[in-house]
């Protein structure tokens, strides 16, 4: 029963991130369905506007959910709001050709409240721009709505509150995704990852195989690559470790 108890459950795993959000209102929306679903962290980066915690409509939209603002933070880069995660999920109605695995919000629920080794950060992008691709690129998994086709359009706030349902559900109720076959290790951070690409990309200039004046869509077709993986920590050193090895032997090209 100890072990159980202290086993993190997905409510305190889960972190809400917010990119560049133009409008007070939907960041308070947002806290408040955030907290009608039982989750509390809460991230913004870079919003388009000062003083967005304190903001007279965000504190208004929050009706009850001040205590998600109070305890909000606001970062300058996405990397600074992933400190900590391991498993990043970009939530957006458009695909990407090089996106990472494609997954419904339920299915992404199942997933990662099956795992209690991961934590997880939902990334929600500007109302009007969405997300940009490197912010994408740089995720575990996207998320995508499946929505009418003939008018899928959903509020920033709307989203979230769907989102942040699927993950109570399955947190409540021990749903899992059909295709999860979980963790043996400790999952990677989205900063270890991002510290692999960057030195397997030195090493393929190294070789020759990556032309650095003409790179085309290789990095990105390896980093979705690897995204269906779910690298663990371990999977991640050797990797490195490999990379480490072809550039002791052949030394970065001038």
């Amino acid at each position: 029963m100890k072990q159980a108890e202290s086993t993190p459950t997905l409510f305190s795993r889960l972190r809400v991130v917010l990119v560049e959000t133009s409008r007070p209102g939907n960041i308070g929306s947002v806290a408040r369905a955030m907290k009608t679903m039982g989750f509390g962290e809460l991230v913004l980066v870079a919003p388009r506007f000062e003083g967005a915690l304190e903001h007279e409509e965000a504190v208004a939209f929050a009706s009850g959910a001040q205590d998600i603002l109070a305890n909000a933070r606001i970062v300058d880069d996405i990397g600074a709001a992933l400190e900590g995660i391991n498993f990043a999920a970009a939530v957006s109605a458009r695909l990407r050709e090089f996106s990472p695995p494609v997954l419904t919000p339920r299915a992404l629920a199942g997933q990662v409240a099956a795992s209690p080794e991961l934590h997880t950060a939902l990334i929600f992008g500007n109302e009007r721009f969405g997300l940009p691709n490197e912010i994408v690129e740089r995720c575990n998994v996207l998320v995508n709505i499946p929505a009418n086709p003939d008018y899928s359009s959903l509020n920033l706030a709307q989203a979230a509150q769907l989102l942040v349902y699927e993950c109570r559900m399955a947190a409540l109720d021990g749903q899992r995704a059909a295709s999860q076959v979980g963790f043996h290790g400790e999952a990677a951070s989205v900063a270890q990852i991002d510290g692999m690409y960057a030195h397997l990309e030195q090493a393929l200039v190294a070789v020759g195989f990556l032309d650095a004046d003409n790179p085309r869509k290789l990095m990105p077709r390896l980093k979705r690559l690897f995204a269906r993986t779910q690298l663990e920590t371990e999977e991640v050193n050797i990797l490195r470790g490999i990379a480490r090895q072809i550039l002791a032997r052949c030394p970065p090209r001038d």
